[in-house]
């Protein structure tokens, strides 16, 4: 045999085995630091596969230090607690999880930020947020923090909390004032799966819904949260919250931006999950699209659970934002 001829059947034979030159398999590209790529499988949502999909919605393979975040900021919540003196705890439903804590400011008639925790729907609580409360109450603000069902206690239903924190920021402007605080300067915090619950809160029809005038709320800081939960309804985290049409719907705040009252601030790391970042990105342009005021920032160098730390620091990206869109300055 020829050279030629020996050489022009190896090619042959090479394509034949792996298809024609460019039509290699597609890797994954959706990925965690650290994990390898496999041949991509059928797409489920613009350019992800399945399991690319779940590591979107999957905070723990992105941030692998999150137990050492929890650990610094339970110190710091400690710290803050013997300094400002626990909060007072007030009910704002009749379950024994629907209360309030609150931290006080040291005037009458102050500003109150009201944060909803995140913790994928499933975990999180009120006193996991005290080590907050300093920047807000030295800087003359009232803060308080909510505690609410986790999703597994309530059989899936994101509507549960939803209507929970819903109450939640009705009973603060209603007793604002029984505690020294101004009901016409509230203002909404949320991170996570707390900065989805906030989105909702803050695109609720409060007039048709609980009488109130629509603009209850002066402001909002919505940080690393989901806006739009159809592509959620495809991850994992539908093996612990039962998604409905009417709960995407009525949840997916990005649908709902003709009943946002109040300017806002959306945030994510650049470390954190790209899901999460387009989340983020494409709700603050909606809301610059539907004509409302929206500052949107990235954390640089920060992942998912470093992101929510700077709420608590007056000089951080997102404790600056949050005074600032309050109206005041750090002490």
């Amino acid at each position: 045999m020829q050279r030629r001829e020996f050489l022009g059947g190896l090619a042959a034979a090479t394509l034949d085995g792996a298809g024609a030159y460019g039509q290699q398999p597609r890797m994954q590209t959706y990925l965690p630091p650290g994990v390898a790529p496999k041949p991509k499988g059928p797409l489920v949502f613009l350019d992800y596969d399945k399991e690319e999909i779940d590591y979107a919605y999957d905070q723990a393979p992105w941030a692998l230090n999150a137990g050492e975040v929890a650990k610094r900021n339970a110190q710091k919540s400690a710290a803050a607690t013997a300094r400002l003196g626990p909060p007072r705890r007030e009910a704002y439903g009749p379950k024994e999880i629907e209360k309030l804590d609150i931290y006080f400011a040291g005037q009458p008639n102050a500003p109150v930020n009201i944060f909803i925790h995140g913790g994928a729907w499933r975990s999180g609580d009120a006193k996991g947020a005290a080590y907050m409360a300093e920047t807000y109450v030295d800087a003359g603000a009232h803060f308080i923090a909510a505690d609410f069902n986790n999703v597994g206690e309530i059989d899936g239903d994101l509507m549960a909390m939803a209507d929970q924190v819903r109450r939640a920021v009705a009973w603060v402007y209603k007793n604002a004032a029984s505690f020294g605080g101004d009901p016409n300067q509230l203002y909404l915090s949320g991170t996570s799966s707390g900065a989805h619950l906030a989105g909702v809160a803050l695109t609720t029809d409060w007039r048709r819904d609980f009488g109130l005038p629509m603009d209850i709320l002066k402001g909002g800081l919505c940080c690393s949260g989901m806006y739009e939960l159809r592509p959620v309804t495809l991850s994992a985290r539908a093996s612990y919250v039962k998604f409905t049409p009417d709960m995407v719907e009525e949840l997916s705040s990005q649908r709902h931006l003709d009943r946002l009252a109040a300017p806002l601030v959306v945030a994510h790391g650049s470390l954190e999950t790209p899901e999460f970042q387009r989340q983020n990105r494409e709700f603050a342009a909606a809301v610059k699209a539907a004509g409302k005021p929206v500052r949107f920032l990235v954390g640089q160098g920060y992942n998912h659970f470093e992101m929510f730390e700077t709420l608590g620091n007056p000089y951080g990206l997102l404790g600056r934002a949050m005074l600032g869109l309050m109206k005041l300055r750090p002490a």
